[in-house]
């Protein structure tokens, strides 16, 4: 588990960000209280000079430097408490001039020992979002804003469950998989069906969800991840061939893909090839990935190789979506 470098990159310097403007407060903040209690500024001078004059007393030769050193500690405790009581007198807290990092566990570093710690991992989520949100909408799209309204209870042709019913269904995979990420008995979802359903809504509120609990999340869609690919074998330039590489590595190195509207692109021997790739090697390594299409699993017979078709079929759960276009549906209300 963890973040891609491109989002550590952002969110650490949003936290250097963070720790220069509370500095610079800080410094305003200060300069205001020396200006206003000139008494304060000469005590934390003699503050900071007690500290050498208790190193030397320690190093002084040919005595014990204990009595010195109490006398230092005795002095240095009343200067701390007259500051305190001018910073309060005047209205100031009594840390005022204490420097309190935002976050008090790793001292806005970010770490806690080798571990990251919760303060950057936030800001890790918020800039993978952003991330997300370059090809995937995810504006007001989460499972709490899902509506059901759009999906008939009346029965479907050819259908055991009327639409509503089976959403409802596809709803609590979808939501369950999201939030026991890594822990949840499908590792695989293929969400099939027409335009116009819900299979992108729902996949942005899996990449909302899984990627706010710290895993590192791609989407894109089938177009652009097989131009990458191709990119990748193909291109002469020595930049587009790099960067092209660190795509491809995103697709295979993530803990969740999202790979939206396969069966968009044109169907070559190169793509069939690229495609068994990315789905063979992301089971073999246990990450997970979600597949969305208008294609039925039928049509993923006949589209592509058995080898895929196989893998697809035997290693994903296939969510089938029917009913009739959200998208005519809120173009009638109007």
């Amino acid at each position: 588990m963890g973040y891609e470098a491109i989002v550590l990159r952002r969110a650490a310097r949003r936290l250097e960000d963070r720790r220069k403007e509370r500095a610079a407060a800080q410094a305003r903040r200060e300069a205001e209280i020396y200006a206003r209690l000139p008494r304060v500024a000469e005590i934390d001078r003699e503050l900071k000079k007690t500290v050498f004059q208790i190193i030397a007393a320690s190093l002084r030769e040919g005595r014990d430097p204990t009595p010195s050193i109490q006398v230092i500690k005795d002095r240095n405790l009343s200067l701390q408490a007259e500051r305190t009581r001018l910073l309060l007198d005047n209205g100031y807290g009594a840390d005022a001039l204490d420097g309190q990092p935002v976050c008090p566990h790793c001292n806005d570093t970010g770490w806690v020992g080798a571990r990251m710690c919760t303060c950057l991992k936030q800001l890790c989520a918020q800039e993978q979002i952003r991330e997300l949100s370059k090809l995937l909408d995810l504006g007001e799209q989460s499972f709490e804003t899902f509506s059901m309204d759009y999906y008939s209870d009346q029965p479907w042709p050819g259908e055991a469950l009327s639409p509503r019913e089976n959403m409802e269904f596809i709803f609590d995979m979808c939501s369950n998989y999201a939030r026991k990420f890594g822990r949840f008995k499908v590792r695989n979802l293929f969400l099939s069906g027409p335009p116009g359903l819900g299979k992108t809504f729902l996949s942005a509120c899996i990449a909302r969800s899984v990627s706010e609990k710290g895993f590192s999340v791609v989407y894109d869609t089938a177009v652009n991840i097989f131009a990458r690919f191709e990119e990748q074998k193909f291109a002469r330039d020595r930049q587009d061939v790099e960067e092209a590489r660190d795509e491809t590595k995103r697709y295979l190195g993530c803990d969740l893909l999202i790979l939206d509207d396969l069966g968009s692109e044109l169907t070559t021997p190169f793509v069939q090839s690229a495609l068994y790739t990315l789905v063979n090697a992301r089971l073999m390594a246990n990450q997970q990935t979600v597949i969305s299409s208008n294609l039925s699993m039928e049509q993923v017979r006949q589209r592509y190789t058995p080898q895929i078709a196989s893998r697809l079929e035997g290693e994903y759960r296939v969510l089938p979506f029917y009913g009739e276009d959200i998208r005519l549906q809120r173009k009638k209300d109007l």
